[in-house]
């Protein structure tokens, strides 16, 4: 575990050395683009070929798609408590995100003319949810609960499957609960493929959404373009700034939930407070040996998390915007929250106080937890409502306001020495 002081001569270099992407390996980038293009000029026999060879899964045409009746008998398998608390994340991320509907409207612009926006749903997206070493029902909710909400009228699901071609029936029963029936057992860049080019058995999508590995993520980005994607969302990332009131017990177990997730991810700690970054590696060490994933975990402490010391506490400030965290707790007294909060602008979600853990914006809470990774927070934004619906402007002028426009438009037209521009104006006066 690497630990950087934030006023060493050399510590930018060595934050942006540990922040730095992976590159893609070119292996990858040719091996998906080999399966793409198979799926894309042999359709459904290249899915089933691909499938076999690298999940060692046997389907044909007519069991890549999982009947309706699997998806109730998944229902079936659930608890009582299991079911209320998928169906209450779903009441939580749905009035969320209610908030964020897009309006259409309408006005008048300087000329006297009728502008606005309109927005129309997607006709037709594609989910990703990944079902390897864990399957994450929560990106079911995070996903399919926005499509249902913004009208989409055609939402397809895929996800992969074990070798004898079941899913998880957690996975199953939270289609049913989210209302998506059109589900298939496609992983990786073979259900990148299907989406994009589409084939007998599988229509296309105009946009994809959902997390995957390094291998889902390079087909998304090789079929950009094509169709829509959500963003390339890679292996996790929390940073934690603490202060001397954070329980370093609180600390501890959050980076411990992080480094569960994947080998990869990316964890930083940033306090002026050498006692609680003392007191916290200790606490790490008793508390992880009683987790399952310890040797992902020792991977992450070993390889993927830093710890950075600063003479005050708004010193955090410019390292978080520089380093644009996918989640970000503030373990600090309640009257810096407003403050770090509002200085903070490039994370993808905030955890605000000691009792808000990430795992709240993993399962509970409402926000998305689809969020941008290795800097992308910079520019982009996590998944929301709007994501899932496309815009038109409208412009309409009449006889008075295109009169009104025509000073402006001549002059523009030349500037840019298109006479046609203007002609196509000045001809309806």
């Amino acid at each position: 575990m690497l630990t950087l002081n934030s006023h060493s001569a050399d510590f930018q270099n060595q934050l942006d050395s540990f922040l730095a992407p992976s590159v893609t390996d070119s292996s990858v980038s040719k091996a998906v683009e080999t399966i793409l293009q198979d799926v894309r000029l042999r359709g459904d026999a290249a899915l089933i070929e691909h499938s076999e060879r690298i999940d060692k899964v046997r389907l044909t045409p007519e069991t890549l798609r999982v009947p309706k009746s699997e998806l109730e008998r998944a229902l079936g398998t659930l608890s009582p408590a299991q079911r209320t608390a998928i169906e209450a994340s779903i009441a939580s991320v749905r009035a969320f995100h209610e908030r964020g509907l897009p309006q259409n409207w309408r006005g008048t612009n300087l000329h006297g003319a009728t502008v606005g926006e309109r927005y129309y749903p997607l006709q037709r997206v594609g989910l990703y949810i990944p079902g390897g070493r864990v399957p994450l029902v929560s990106t079911v909710v995070m996903t399919a609960t926005l499509a249902k909400l913004a009208g989409v009228p055609s939402i397809a699901a895929f996800t992969p499957c074990a070798a004898d071609g079941t899913i998880n029936s957690s996975l199953l029963a939270a289609f049913a609960l989210t209302g998506i029936t059109e589900v298939y057992r496609l992983g990786g860049p073979m259900a990148v493929g299907a989406m994009a080019y589409g084939t007998r058995t599988v229509p296309a999508v105009v946009k994809i959404f959902g997390p995957g590995s390094a291998y889902l993520n390079e087909a998304k980005r090789q079929v950009f373009g094509t169709i829509g994607i959500d963003l390339l969302a890679g292996p996790s990332e929390v940073m934690i700034i603490a202060d001397s009131t954070a329980n370093p017990d609180f600390i501890a177990a959050d980076i411990l939930a992080q480094a569960e997730h994947d080998p990869r991810v990316r964890i930083i700690v940033i306090t002026p407070e050498k006692a609680i970054l003392d007191a916290t590696l200790s606490a790490i060490e008793l508390q992880k040996t009683t987790l399952k994933h310890r040797a992902v975990i020792d991977t992450v402490l070993a390889t993927g998390t830093l710890c950075i010391l600063t003479k005050q506490l708004t010193d955090s400030i410019a390292i978080a915007n520089h380093c644009a965290p996918e989640h970000l707790e503030l373990q600090v007294a309640e009257s810096a929250l407003d403050s770090l909060t509002q200085g903070i602008t490039t994370a993808g979600a905030i955890f605000e106080g000691h009792h808000t853990p990430t795992v709240l914006g993993d399962f509970a809470a409402g926000p998305n937890h689809t969020l941008p990774t290795a800097l992308a927070g910079r520019y982009l934004s996590g998944l929301r409502i709007v994501d899932f619906f496309r815009r038109s402007s409208t412009t309409r002028y009449d006889s008075s306001s295109v009169a009104n426009a025509a000073p402006t438009v001549a002059e523009f037209s030349n500037m840019e020495q298109l006479d046609a521009h203007g002609r196509s104006l000045t001809i309806r006066l």
